[in-house]
């Protein structure tokens, strides 16, 4: 008995899918993959049109560090789409940047000037791959590779160096007291200079001689400080008038302090120590001076823990994992590099269980 014309249709088209499926499958394709084509992709802007835009969503620090590498790329390319550029547009602009960079005496080849660049164009096409203005395929700054970085040229400065520092700081300048306090704030804590703008004095915890740092990336820790620096930072935000949830380091006016002092302090430091100015000394100096001492003084755990670094494996193996320093054997290294007791100092790690071992042997 023949079947009814529609459902020969039916069957045909049936076979039509089915074979169209099948070519798909083969292809790799997924009928989603079909549709997000056939979805009208929205306007690409230009850079003119979008780096202002991400300009406003990102963090003051990273848009203090991306700043000027923005306004260079929008000078080259303002009305050029962001899909109208190739990575050998690029490695262009990377190219005539270094050409053209201010050269200082630490100038290592326009590297970190290259690196920062593609950085900025990485964070302007991240932003774009999120909004759904271009594929993540399509992105040329991914194709396009960083310098690599060469080591750096700090080191730890040897004892006698870091007083001159301190006596130049103290018998120099408008204001001995705020630079000897800064300095000695970021060699107890080994803290940026981030962590010390963005002090309060809501985060000084006076009993157990603590800080609260927020530095890059959103980290945060409460750091051990000596109860001499404790009791100068509680003395400085009085005598300053610092609200309480506001910034503690501040001019004798009152105004917060900005890292422009510390620009005129290392300014200063340089004229009046000439080897200073010589070797281009910063204050992240101070942070590879105390962390070098008590990575040799106390080991690598302790170390890690004193920068506040908080990645899991600085030492490239899992087993710092579970050899991470605790806020107490902190304390402990600062009361050693200080050599003034700290609350949160008693016994290392360590003491407490080789104590019980014995008393079980003797058992």
């Amino acid at each position: 008995m023949p079947q009814p014309r529609e459902a020969t249709i039916d069957n045909g088209r049936q076979a039509e899918l089915d074979a169209a499926r099948l070519l798909l499958d083969r292809m790799g394709i997924s009928p989603a993959d079909l549709l997000a084509a056939a979805r009208p992709r929205a306007t690409v802007p230009t850079f003119a049109q979008y780096v202002p835009r991400v300009r406003d969503a990102v963090s003051d620090g990273t848009r203090r560090l991306y700043g000027s590498y923005w306004n260079r790329i929008v000078d080259r390319w303002p009305d050029r789409r962001l899909d109208e550029v190739n990575a050998t547009d690029i490695r262009q602009l990377v190219e005539d940047t270094k050409m053209n960079m201010v050269v200082r005496r630490s100038n290592r080849g326009g590297r970190s000037a290259a690196e920062h660049l593609i950085s900025a164009l990485r964070c302007v096409y991240r932003h774009a791959e999120d909004d759904g203005l271009i594929d993540a395929n399509d992105n040329p700054a991914r194709k396009v590779a960083k310098p690599r970085r060469l080591p750096s040229t700090r080191r730890a400065l040897p004892g006698e160096r870091l007083a001159e520092i301190h006596h130049a700081a103290a018998t120099t300048g408008d204001d001995p007291a705020l630079d000897t306090l800064l300095l000695r704030l970021h060699v107890e804590t080994a803290c940026r200079r981030a962590g010390a703008l963005a002090l309060r004095p809501q985060d000084l915890d006076l009993d157990q001689c603590l800080v609260f740092l927020r530095e890059k990336a959103g980290t945060v820790r409460w750091q051990p400080v000596s109860p001499t620096l404790m009791a100068h930072l509680q003395q400085h935000a009085v005598d300053r008038h610092a609200v309480r949830s506001e910034q503690l380091v501040r001019y004798a006016s009152g105004r917060p302090i900005t890292r422009r002092r510390y620009d005129h302090l290392w300014t200063r430091l340089g004229n009046a120590l000439p080897w200073v100015a010589a070797q281009q000394i910063s204050t992240h100096w101070l942070r590879h001076t105390t962390l070098t001492w008590v990575e040799r003084n106390f080991g690598f755990a302790v170390a890690h823990a004193y920068a506040g670094h908080t990645d899991g494996s600085g030492d490239g193996s899992s087993t710092s994992t579970y050899v991470r320093a605790n806020v107490e054997e902190v304390a402990a290294a600062l009361a050693a590099l200080t050599g003034e007791p700290h609350p949160l100092a008693g016994r290392r790690v360590g003491e407490a269980d080789q104590g019980q071992a014995k008393a079980g042997d003797g058992a």
